[in-house]
């Protein structure tokens, strides 16, 4: 069969494959509370060794079996991907990759200013940006390293200046860290092209010390901007997006909510995630993964990785989220984001 015909059976819910996101390391230089707090992820925190990672060619390996499988879309992430050397080479490997329609990265921006050209250059056409707030307190506090937003901010400018198109602005909103800074955020990047997403504060992980009281449902997120800059709400761009779109009604540009707490999306997940050392996760919210560097460094054929992962998805049954609306979620334990991503 032709390279980039084949396609996955759809899960146990009837989603398809059409998104891949890959951890690149489990590193990151910012220790924010709500995913690697400060207090669990010290100097004495040990990370992965380099031999556990998977190496850029396993990364494009893998990722075209995905796109054989139907899969479209990949998103780098972490960690914070920048703090990997050599991220411009995977992203080269990765636009190579036959029928790969979007790519695009994740990063807190820290060290995006020296690296944007080279991503750029290397094929990368989006990439969104990790930005809790504009406020230099706030900042300080939800980034657990007391760095200023300054750098992120010159990471956006240098982002649109060298051609990244959309830039997207993520923001994590926490009741009482950071909550009454949305519409600051929202009012500095009206009008400039950016779309800043606000993302309801997500029980990942075991160590966050999440609590439901901490959530600010999307709709107050809605309201806090709407009283003073009006919105409209928009089509989705493609199905089974994540971000609820909302456009100005002057027409300086659009904002996104993603409202995994409220208004869970799982019925329209089609993304598997595949951790820093090589396993292969259904949901943001899993505790176990299956191997998949221990076959590839066997010398496992492509066939035989196509193979385990049809069998991984097709039985796949994650709907975490909706259950916990549901106030019956899997008390297990689960994976941190770190290791796959948010």
């Amino acid at each position: 069969m032709q390279r980039g015909l084949l396609q996955t059976t759809p899960d146990a819910f009837g989603r398809p494959l059409r998104d891949l996101r890959v951890s690149v390391t489990d590193r990151c230089n910012f220790r924010c509370p709500y995913c690697m707090p400060a207090e669990v992820y010290g100097e004495r925190y040990q990370f992965l060794p380099k031999k556990d990672i998977l190496s850029f060619e396993e990364i494009a390996r893998v990722s075209g079996l995905m796109v054989q499988l139907g899969v479209t879309k990949v998103r780098l992430t972490g960690g914070e991907p920048l703090v990997r050397t050599g991220v411009p080479k995977l992203v080269s490997l990765l636009s190579a990759v036959p029928g790969l329609q979007d790519l695009t990265l994740t990063t807190n921006g820290y060290l995006l200013v020296q690296h944007a050209q080279a991503l750029r250059d290397a094929g990368l056409r989006r990439i969104t940006i990790s930005l809790d707030s504009l406020d230099e307190e706030v900042f300080k506090t939800m980034n657990g390293r007391g760095y200023s937003p300054a750098r992120v901010l010159e990471a956006v400018q240098v982002a649109q200046d060298v051609g990244f198109d959309p830039v997207k602005i993520n923001c994590v909103v926490q009741k009482g860290a950071n909550d009454h800074t949305v519409a600051d955020l929202a009012r500095h990047f009206k009008g400039t092209g950016c779309i800043v997403r606000f993302i309801e504060y997500m029980d990942v992980g075991n160590l966050n010390g999440w609590k439901m009281d901490e959530v600010v449902p999307a709709q107050d997120i809605f309201e806090m901007i709407n009283q003073s800059m009006p919105l409209e709400q928009m089509e989705p761009n493609y199905g089974g997006e994540v971000a609820l779109r909302y456009r100005y009604l002057d027409g300086e540009g659009e904002i996104g909510i993603i409202a995994s707490v409220t208004q869970p999306f799982c019925g329209a997940c089609t993304r598997l995630r595949l951790s820093t050392d090589g396993k292969l996760f259904t949901c943001l919210f899993s505790g176990q993964g299956t191997d998949l560097r221990g076959p590839i460094r066997s010398g496992a054929t492509d066939e035989e990785l196509l193979e385990l992962v049809r069998n991984v998805w097709r039985v796949r049954e994650d709907r975490y989220s909706e259950l916990r609306a549901l106030s019956t979620p899997n008390s297990g334990p689960k994976i941190e984001m770190y290791q796959i991503g948010g």
